[in-house]
This record gives structure tokens, C-alpha cells and sequence, in this order.
């Protein structure tokens, strides 16, 4: 019997985040890379995501191009026959979910995180349950767009300046988002 049955205890599915860094106008991408340098930020991810699954697509794991250390990397893909050594293939969004919540059983994870590309993220924004939004105080340009954060649905929880570190390239500030209806 798993933990939690039959002692009185809900057993309750790990929340889904989507962790994101975003440019003013929305852009995440352009070319398979970040268009900025933000090292500090990516030292927030690493917090962030540490001992979770994350479900990504197969274009964001290889613009990563390795497998994160203390994280299971579920990588969602219709057309990929492999992946990297260490990630985990999905066929489909429920199959994505059922390995990422096993693999947060296993870790006992209270999260598991939506880390892109666009698509990944659209395909899931529906069933998100907060959003970790690191937004870069710049315009760029790209080829890669979050979708629209709709504030009929998602009511910002917190928000703060983040310190610019000496080899980021521009401020950014740090907003959580939680869905409206949850």
C-alpha cells in the first residue's frame, strides 16, 4: 500500500511549476539559446529545480546538452528516438506526468517542474499550479515566446528585485505567480 493509504493520510500529487526566465516582451529563446547572460539567475534554477523532476522537451535538453546532476530529466518528445544518457523519453504529456510523478514519489519531491521550451510549456500551462518567473528587464529579440501570463488567471504571490551579479547582462526581478481558481 502506498504511503499515505489507509492511515488517515491524503496522498496528494506533487505541484506543477513552470520555471522560466523571461525578457519584458516574452521572448525565452532565439536560435536554441538565452539571449542574455544571467549566471546569477541560473544559480536560482539550480535551487529551484534541485532533487525535482523536470519535464522538458527534446530541442531544451539539447541546448543544456547534458543531463542536470540531482534532478530527473523526463524529456517529452513525439519524433526523438533517443535522448541523453541519464534522461528519461515520453511519448506523450500523460506519460511525461506519470514519470515525473513517480520519479517525485521517489524523491519525495513536493514539485515537479515544467522547464520548457515554449510548446512544453504550452502543452501544460493549463495544469500549472504556479509559476517561478525570473523576468529580464530587456527587450529582445527571439524566436522562442512564454505563453501570455493572463492575470484573470494567475495573481502574482511575490515579487522582488534580484541583486545583478557582476557577469549578468541586465537586471531582472523574480515574480511568483499562482493560479487564480487553485
Amino acid at each position: 500500500m502506498p504511503a499515505g493509504e489507509g492511515d488517515g493520510m491524503a496522498v496528494t500529487d506533487p505541484a506543477l511549476v513552470a520555471v522560466v526566465a523571461m525578457a519584458e516582451n516574452g521572448v525565452i529563446g532565439d536560435d536554441g539559446a538565452m539571449p542574455w547572460r544571467m549566471p546569477s539567475d541560473l544559480k536560482r534554477y539550480r535551487r529551484l529545480t534541485m532533487g525535482k523532476p523536470m519535464i522538458m522537451g527534446r530541442k531544451t535538453l539539447d541546448s543544456i546538452g547534458r543531463v542536470l546532476d540531482g534532478r530527473d530529466t523526463i524529456v517529452l518528445s513525439r519524433g526523438a528516438r533517443s535522448v541523453l544518457e541519464g534522461a528519461v523519453l515520453a511519448r506523450t504529456p500523460e506519460e511525461a506526468l506519470d514519470r515525473a510523478r513517480d520519479a517525485a514519489r521517489a524523491r519525495a519531491a513536493d514539485e515537479i517542474v515544467i522547464a520548457g521550451g515554449a510548446e512544453i510549456y504550452r502543452l501544460f500551462l493549463d495544469r500549472i499550479d504556479r509559476l517561478y518567473v525570473t523576468r529580464i528587464a530587456t527587450d529582445v529579440t527571439g524566436d522562442t515566446m512564454f505563453p501570455a501570463i493572463d492575470p484573470a488567471i494567475w495573481a502574482i504571490e511575490s515579487e522582488e528585485p534580484c541583486e545583478r551579479g557582476p557577469n549578468d547582462s541586465a537586471d531582472s526581478r523574480f515574480v511568483v505567480y499562482v493560479r487564480r481558481d487553485r
